[in-house]
């Protein structure tokens, strides 16, 4: 039997053990539980039995958290109404969720490990695909965004995930209140960039799901490029669509183009299309008008910058365990936050973020 390193921070691994073993009649224990270091809110683990099987558990930060936040019961929800043959979006199966805090000290769920790559970088990229691959890559996250936009979210039992209507206004309103709680000294730019967003709202194009931080690296790659699951919905809820496009232009980095604000340049890899090619397939797929895709666009920086106030706030106070380095330190500092809101008000003067 292989001797295994001690359950990391997060993880009770007696008590998932037995709760897994009743879900998977073949588990094989003990069980191995590796951190993966990459996201920044919810804290997620590869587990691996001895016969080789491999599951992810994902459950909230240690400690403290927002209130409304990390919750892994509508994770699963989502995950469990478009899978299987339910929908057209890849997402990983779902073994089971565990919702109260009495067999791991916090709710969490398990699902399954889907194989493939998540290229967080261009190195990564570069390593796992060719520039085929990657061109299709680029086109499977256009065309999987259209997918989960089409999906409909009262035959899929999602129709009550949220409010439909004002979404902009709904999540300028929860991350400015967000930015109150963690705001970190000498960045007005957050503030008057909030300020000038919501005098501008446009017009919703309708209602669909969200998912709230689609890109590359949020997404597990065959070696083909084919998107073989979407990742982390922990901000999913129903809104505006062109929101989503406006966070994926975010992180899609061309290629010269600097990206230490930014978790990941993956997309900077020869082969991939640019930001305008991949507009034009959505906008093909969808039949929307993303002519005013740069508010949206300025919108996702800004709500970046106050998502990343709340990240750098968990840090500190030790809430992410053993997941809480990844070499992004440049976007965790008063420079990097103010980076971000600098970029959101540029981009909404300008009127302009694609060509």
């Amino acid at each position: 039997m292989t001797e295994l390193s001690p359950a990391p921070a997060g993880v009770d691994a007696d008590a998932v053990t037995g709760w897994l073993a009743a879900r998977v009649p073949s588990l094989a224990p003990p069980l191995a539980f590796t951190p993966v270091v990459g996201g920044h809110s919810n804290l997620t683990y590869v587990v691996a039995d001895q016969g080789g099987p491999q599951w992810v558990l994902r459950r909230p930060p240690l400690g403290h958290v927002l209130a409304t936040a990390h919750d892994m019961g509508r994770e699963h929800r989502i995950l469990a109404a478009l899978g299987g043959d339910r929908t057209p979006v890849p997402v990983p199966p779902v073994v089971g969720l565990s919702p109260d805090d009495s067999v791991n000290g916090a709710p969490f769920y398990v699902m399954e490990f889907v194989d493939g790559a998540v290229l967080r970088n261009e190195a990564a990229a570069t390593r796992e695909l060719d520039a085929a691959g990657r061109r299709r890559a680029g086109e499977q996250l256009a065309d999987t965004l259209a997918a989960i936009h089409a999906v409909d979210i009262d035959a899929v039992g999602l129709g009550d995930l949220g409010r439909r209507e004002d979404y902009i206004g709904r999540q300028l309103r929860r991350w400015h209140r967000q930015w109150d709680a963690t705001r970190v000294p000498g960045i007005p730019e957050i503030d008057e960039v909030h300020a000038a967003l919501a005098a501008s709202v446009p017009e919703q194009q309708g209602a669909t799901i969200v998912h709230g931080d689609f890109r590359l690296d949020n997404c597990i790659i065959g070696p083909d490029g084919t998107v073989r699951a979407v990742l982390d919905w922990e901000l999913c809820t129903l809104g505006d669509p062109l929101a989503d496009v406006g966070t994926t232009l975010v992180y899609w980095v061309e290629r010269g183009e600097a990206a230490e604000l930014l978790p990941s340049d993956g997309t900077a890899s020869e082969g991939f299309p640019d930001r305008a090619a991949f507009c034009a397939r959505y906008a093909a797929a969808t039949g929307r008008d993303l002519s005013g895709i740069a508010w949206y666009t300025a919108f996702a920086y800004w709500r970046l910058a106050c998502i990343l106030a709340g990240v750098l706030d968990r840090y500190t106070a030790g809430a992410m365990g053993d997941q809480a380095g990844d070499g992004g330190a440049s976007r965790f500092s008063r420079e990097g936050l103010a980076g971000l809101a600098a970029k959101a008000r540029s981009v909404l003067e300008e009127g302009k973020f694609v060509s």
